[in-house]
């Protein structure tokens, strides 16, 4: 599988994780989703990493699978810090409808980093982290043997992420930055939908936030806040270099 496109999307580290275990076992080029924009007929094979967002898929997905050609086959890890909620069956629905065949889809638990309300014990962390590589491996195995699996006909969570995605805009109205803000500039250069910028010599979010919540983990200072309140739980995936998030490798 050296012709192997591995897509991915993340904003902590826990995707590139993944994504960095497909390429160690099929080797081919890892492509990180918003800076690439092709069509992935160069490849022979595809593997789509990705995680779950409120039930469904992240913007950049939709993007991707809208972008690739016709008829390829592809094949998507999905890793989620929640529950899956149909999230597996939703995105097999939308890429068959754009026309591709899905080889498919298997799901991975990770660490969770959707933490601006609530966050799991640091005992959680450890225990997913500690396992993640041998269940990892077990989906790659089962990769390499062709035992695809897909996602029966079932009730999946459509209209909650629906209702969720036309929100995700208003997260990004709700940071701001507090007094430790040394205007570093590095979430402006990895927000993937280009919401944050100088603004009269000031951090301004706008209103085109895909809730990934890149910026306020990945803030050197910890200086992004949500709803004016400095929330400490942050997260980036410690088994990965942070400076790899966002890059082809």
């Amino acid at each position: 599988m050296k012709n192997t496109g591995i897509f991915y999307f993340s904003s902590t580290g826990n995707s590139l994780y993944i994504a960095k275990k497909v390429k160690e076992k099929f080797e081919g080029k890892i492509l990180y989703i918003p800076s690439y924009f092709g069509n992935a007929s160069e490849f022979e094979d595809i593997i789509i990493v990705t995680p779950i967002y409120s039930f469904g898929m992240p913007i950049p997905i939709l993007e991707l699978i809208s972008k690739i050609k016709q008829g390829k086959a592809i094949t998507i890890i999905q890793n989620y810090g929640g529950m899956i909620g149909g999230a597996d069956r939703l995105v097999y629905e939308y890429a068959v409808e754009k026309g591709l065949v899905v080889k498919g889809i298997f799901t991975l638990k990770m660490p969770e980093n959707f933490t601006l309300v609530m966050s799991p014990p640091k005992i959680y962390k450890y225990i997913i982290l500690k396992t993640c590589d041998r269940r990892i491996n077990k989906v790659l195995n089962k990769i390499e043997n062709n035992q695809f699996k897909l996602p029966k006909k079932k009730k999946t969570k459509k209209q909650t992420y629906l209702k969720n995605k036309a929100n995700w805009h208003k997260i990004g109205n709700r940071f701001s930055v507090n007094e430790k803000c040394v205007k570093c500039g590095k979430c402006i250069s990895i927000c993937p939908s280009q919401n944050i910028s100088f603004c009269d010599d000031n951090i301004t979010f706008a209103d085109k936030c895909i809730a990934c919540l890149g910026c306020f983990h990945r803030c050197p200072q910890k200086a992004i806040i949500y709803n004016k309140k400095d929330n400490k739980k942050r997260y980036v995936n410690p088994l990965i270099n942070e400076n790899e998030i966002g890059k082809d490798l």
